[in-house]
């Protein structure tokens, strides 16, 4: 069984149905362990990944030793003068320690996910499909930690200051209890490198031809609404300052996957035998209209009502003249 785990010892375009199942079960096998000694990693160093975690609440309290101290406002006196973390439960130091425990795992195993997930879909793909796989997965982990250090480094600071603003002016004291403090990070985290995947999910779809380069660029008023929402829905405060950044970042991800996809679908069509834009399958074949319009056309007839034929006078019928000698004609 470990030896599975560790190597294959037949080929994936040799497996049947069933293997190609078990091959995949083996892949979700080596994630989650993979992900689960990152959270074994974390609770055995529990005491220098809190540590870690509590960086943004220390870049709140004290601007000046962030690396974004330019992005940041100058903190209230009540977020300053704020003691250590609190929890009431036991459960609750049980809550930090997973919530830490799990912002490890997932980091450690992104990089083995998609390795597997690149793979196992690769023997599906031509020469040339998989020649691009390996820029795929870089590009999709390097846009991952990319939104993961701006949730990081500015997005968690930010709200925090924002959160003991609104606090203050409502005079109100808020305790800060430690088990949502760091479900707060790890989340905000998490969920902004997801939403930077998106692009990469575009020009897939535009691989695929779901949807056409075109078509998306013509829609560019919706996509941009639709990412307010979505930025307004990840951040905790949807206050203007993330928004617009957040929105003007995703936006511009948004027209390179465009730009990326157009090039993409082109170089497709064009090894296949197909027209180089999908737009031109639509438009009809100009070769055959010139050949019908080259045939000379008959001349449409008037038609012919029966009150035009019944107001024309009838002619009479012409006779042939009397043959001479004959004496009929008198009569």
């Amino acid at each position: 069984m470990l030896s599975t785990l560790i190597r294959r010892n037949k080929s994936r375009s040799e497996m049947s149905f069933l293997e190609h199942l078990d091959d995949l079960r083996i892949s979700l096998i080596r994630v989650v362990t993979v992900f689960a000694i990152g959270m074994v990693t974390a609770l055995v160093f529990y005491r220098e990944t809190p540590a870690l975690l509590n960086m943004p609440l220390e870049w709140a309290k004290h601007p000046e030793t962030s690396p974004l101290a330019f992005a940041l406002s100058q903190p209230g006196e009540g977020l300053i003068n704020m003691g250590e973390l609190k929890e009431f439960t036991f459960m609750g130091v049980w809550k930090v320690l997973m919530y830490a425990g799990f912002g490890v795992g997932v980091a450690v195993a992104s990089p083995v996910f998609l390795y597997e997930t690149a793979r196992f879909v690769g023997p599906a793909l031509t020469d040339r499909e998989k020649s691009g796989l390996v820029p795929f997965c870089g590009a999709a982990l390097i846009l991952f930690l990319m939104g993961a250090a701006l949730a990081f480094y500015w997005l968690s600071p930010m709200s925090i200051q924002i959160w003991q603003h609104f606090a203050e002016g409502m005079k109100m004291e808020v305790t800060w209890q430690a088990s949502d403090y760091y479900a707060f990070v790890v989340m905000m985290c998490l969920l902004t490198g997801l939403t930077f995947q998106f692009p990469l999910a575009l020009i897939v779809l535009m691989w695929l031809e779901l949807v056409r380069p075109k078509t998306l660029l013509k829609s560019w008023r919706g996509m941009l609404v639709s990412i307010m929402l979505l930025v307004a829905l990840i951040t905790p405060i949807a206050e203007p300052v993330s928004l617009i950044v957040m929105t003007s970042v995703l936006f511009g991800f948004y027209l390179a996957a465009v730009a990326v996809g157009t090039v993409i679908v082109r170089r497709k069509r064009v090894a296949r035998g197909d027209k180089p834009d999908p737009e031109d399958d639509d438009l009809p074949d100009v070769e055959d209209d010139s050949s019908y319009q080259d045939e000379p056309r008959p001349k449409p007839r008037k038609p012919v009502t029966p009150s035009d034929s019944s107001s024309a006078p009838a002619k009479p019928k012409s006779t042939p003249p009397p043959a001479e000698g004959d004496l009929s004609s008198l009569d």
